[in-house]
């Protein structure tokens, strides 16, 4: 339990950075700091819920706390094939599921910036070249995901699909047919609150620019994975990521309801850095309600 289980910490943690990094540890002072301030979180009685996600988080090589409740789901779901495809990787050293590779999974990443790709083909080449890893340099859209996909070795029932490319994801997603993934991990605009399902105006040529603009709300990606069969688990702690589970796997094993009003999560982007700031900058474009 947190030493202040009823008080709200983040405004104390520049002081207390402070005062723990002119005691001579800068890496102690986060330490300490994203544990007092995520005992905080968790302690209230919301997240004290057994069937929670949430307190099983923590970052091995994912952006935040994804990789442990990634860990969790398939601990209550099981896993087959230890299969994952992601697009959105990055250089490959943060992101879904290098943490799954590097503990024996076999999966396909996908990753359209040229720099990022020459640092996956250095430093991935074992990888690669033994075939647990499968990697193409390429842009993804609604229109060619499945054609991708299809090139590929993977194919059908995977375990996991991991969706980060900062922009077009929920229609990517809605897109895809060619494989059927037992979970799903996808990004969601938390700025929009619900009951809010909204979406950015599709655009093939879409690129971030850093702002408060791009991706789906919450609400509207609980609706699709809906329709696609999926049930809305939970949602990562620094409110990045949502995790979804194939209705007929989650069963009574997760917090219900499966809505976003239920498991919603604000934006903490800078919770694993400290004095970073918690939200985008405020960016304008044109959004559908879906």
């Amino acid at each position: 339990m947190s030493i202040f289980p009823k008080f709200v910490v983040k405004p104390l943690l520049p002081y207390l950075h402070a005062i723990l990094e002119a005691r001579g540890s800068a890496a102690l002072a986060s330490t300490a700091l994203y544990s007092i301030y995520r005992d905080s979180l968790l302690s209230n009685e919301r997240n004290r819920d057994p069937k929670r996600l949430l307190p099983h988080g923590f970052r091995g090589y994912s952006q935040h706390d994804e990789d442990g409740m990634i860990q969790e789901i398939f601990r209550r779901i099981k896993v087959t094939n230890q299969v994952f495809i992601e697009f959105g990787v990055g250089d490959g050293t943060e992101n879904n599921t290098l943490y799954l590779l590097l503990s024996g999974w076999k999966g396909l990443w996908i990753e359209g910036n040229k720099f990022n790709a020459h640092t996956i083909d250095r430093q991935f080449s074992t990888f690669i070249q033994s075939g647990d890893l499968t990697f193409l340099h390429q842009f993804v859209d609604r229109d060619s995901i499945n054609r991708i996909i299809l090139s590929t070795k993977v194919s059908g029932e995977i375990d996991l699909l991991s969706i980060d490319i900062d922009g077009n994801d929920y229609w990517v997603w809605e897109a895809i047919s060619e494989v059927q993934p037992r979970v799903v991990v996808i990004e969601y605009n938390a700025v929009f609150r619900p009951p809010l399902a909204i979406v950015a105006d599709y655009n093939k040529d879409f690129v971030w620019d850093g702002t408060s603009y791009y991706g789906a709300s919450l609400k509207a990606l609980e609706l699709l994975g809906s329709r696609k069969g999926y049930a809305l688990v939970g949602c990562s702690l620094s409110g990045i990521n949502a995790f979804l589970v194939r209705q007929d796997l989650a069963e009574d094993k997760f917090c219900a309801p499966w809505t976003a009003e239920n498991h919603f999560e604000p934006p903490r982007f800078g919770f694993y850095k400290i004095g970073a700031l918690d939200m985008h900058p405020p960016g304008v474009g044109i959004y559908r309600s879906v």
